[in-house]
């Protein structure tokens, strides 16, 4: 059953990368439609925010991939100097702190989503979209990476046992 979990949690992971490729590539059409626009004289509104967000979800998203694949800047240089039970310890305390923040980071956005959707706050772009609806995919995205942190926490704590 754990095997099924943690196979599952790894295509999480790796959708969450797509997701965020995708974003990416509509960052790169909003931007060039807005170039476009302007070489052919007209105008459409918000695509420099409708950039902003996708780029902002595509980070979020790629966070649990990139720490899945050891991609984020990591205290690897100061592992290397340890062995045997400290490295252990020193990396169960980081994951475990890395753990809270990023929970705390994710409560967090969902908190701000579930505002901003009480409220039907609006952004102050010229587009006027209800901010909720980029906020979402913030939060989705801290979530999953917080899910990705706490996954490789119960790992390597169950491996030391």
């Amino acid at each position: 059953m754990l095997q099924s979990i943690n196979k599952n949690l790894n295509k999480l992971y790796k959708f969450s990368g797509y997701v965020a490729a995708i974003f990416l590539i509509l960052v790169a059409v909003f931007i060039l439609i807005g170039i476009c626009s302007r070489i052919f004289g007209f105008y459409i509104r918000g695509l420099a925010e409708y950039s902003g967000y996708c780029m902002a979800s595509a980070s979020f998203f790629a966070l649990a991939y990139t720490f899945v694949e050891d991609g984020h800047i990591r205290i690897t240089l100061f592992l290397e100097r340890l062995s045997g039970l400290k490295k252990k310890v020193v990396e169960i305390w980081c994951l475990g702190v890395a753990s809270f923040f990023s929970g705390y980071l994710a409560f967090y956005f969902v908190k701000m989503l579930i505002i901003s959707y009480k409220f039907q706050e609006r952004s102050e772009g010229a587009d006027e979209i209800l901010i909720w609806i980029p906020q979402s995919s913030v939060a989705i995205g801290s979530i999953i990476f917080f899910i990705s942190v706490l996954h490789h926490f119960i790992l390597i704590n169950k491996k030391t046992k």
